[in-house]
Order: structure tokens, then C-alpha cells, then sequence
């Protein structure tokens, strides 16, 4: 049973390398109804004082994926941004600067997910109150994958929607590098890896992209 939770020391010493093969290990043990036993109280205790996470994952808020069962993570971890359709603004930008800059983690991942209904109704063109404005933020991943795939451009086309999931991921890698240029330079350096992957519901793998 896992019992202890990072410490600086650990976190330092950690490569971006290392850090996202930790998380597909954990998806691993996931998807494979193996994973670890945690105290999650003892973490608890130990995490009061400070945190010292390995990583900062922008994920979308649906239910069904809950981001630190699927990549067996425990207390301390992970960082976890959440937002309908997982795209950036300049609160999650800022909350991955603090993450890496400040906190130490060495890793940004962003994580789409199969069949996101946000990616859907932005598909759709759903308009109603503050939805509105959220789903422009995905609009140019719709965009690009309308000259990409076959069919309606819509949410009845399954290639449509995968392929929208998949550039809003990545398009929201490359805002992330241009919006910040402190993460950008992190980047650069090799001290941090900024990486996006989609999660299946289906069978709760994360795929890379």
C-alpha cells in the first residue's frame, strides 16, 4: 500500500520524461483494474504543510472522467484544471504558470476526451447564455476539422467529432505556447514537456497525440 506522497526532493529530481510515463503506467493500471492501494489519509496528513505535484492536467469537466482515478494518481499528484471542452484562458494559463514556474511540476498535459459534449454543441453551433461564448473557444478546432473529414460537419458525424476532439487538443498545445511565454521558455529549456492526449471512454485509455 502506497503510504508516503512527494516531496521536493523527489519532485526535483524528476524528468518531464519520466513524469508523463508515470501517468500512462497509472492509466495502465487503470484500464487493467489494477491499481494501487493508496492511504489516502496518511497523504492527507502528509500534504498539509505543502504540495510538491508532478505534473498540471487541463481536463474537461465531464464526469466520466475523473482525472485522478484514470491515471491511478493519488493525494498531492497532480494539479487538476477542469473546463467545459478543456481549452485555456488566462486563469488556467496562470494556474500553469504557478503549477510549473512556482510549484515545480514538470509536466503540462491537456486531456480531451471521446464523444465531449462541449465539442458536440460547439459542432452544432448551440448558442444559449454563457455556453456561447465558452464554445467559441473551441470554434477554430470545428473549423479545421470541417476541411478534414467527410460528411456533415455537425455532432452526427462520430469522424467529425473525433476529429475536433483531437485539434481542439492540439491547438490549445499551441495557445498554451504562445500565450505564455513562461512556459514556452520552460519548454525550451527541457525543464517541462507540454503534451496532449484524449481519454476513450469506452474503454478508459488515454491515447496519446
Amino acid at each position: 500500500m502506497r503510504t508516503t506522497t512527494l516531496t521536493k526532493e523527489v519532485q526535483g529530481a524528476l524528468a518531464p520524461t519520466a513524469v508523463l510515463t508515470d501517468l500512462l503506467e497509472g492509466n495502465k493500471r487503470f484500464t487493467n483494474a489494477k491499481k494501487e492501494e493508496v492511504d489516502y489519509l496518511a497523504q492527507v496528513k502528509q500534504t498539509v504543510g505543502g504540495q510538491f505535484p508532478k505534473a498540471v492536467i487541463l481536463s474537461c469537466i465531464d464526469s466520466r472522467v475523473p482525472v485522478e482515478v484514470v491515471f491511478d494518481q493519488g493525494i498531492g499528484d497532480v494539479f487538476v484544471a477542469r473546463v467545459a471542452g478543456n481549452f485555456e484562458n488566462v486563469d488556467i494559463l496562470g494556474s500553469m504558470e504557478y503549477s510549473c514556474k512556482v510549484a515545480g511540476s514538470k509536466l503540462v498535459l491537456v486531456l480531451g476526451h471521446e464523444a465531449c459534449g462541449a465539442v458536440k454543441a460547439a459542432c452544432d453551433g448551440v448558442e444559449l447564455g454563457n455556453i456561447t461564448a465558452l464554445l467559441s473557444k473551441i470554434m477554430p478546432a470545428v473549423k479545421l476539422s470541417a476541411d478534414q473529414v467527410d460528411g456533415e460537419a455537425n455532432s452526427s458525424n462520430d469522424e467529425m467529432v473525433a476529429k475536433t476532439v483531437a485539434n481542439n487538443v492540439l491547438l490549445t498545445i499551441d495557445r498554451i505556447r504562445e500565450k505564455s511565454p513562461i512556459l514556452k521558455e520552460m519548454e525550451s529549456n527541457g525543464e517541462i514537456k507540454i503534451v496532449g492526449g484524449v481519454y476513450h471512454l469506452s474503454t478508459g485509455k488515454v491515447e496519446m497525440l
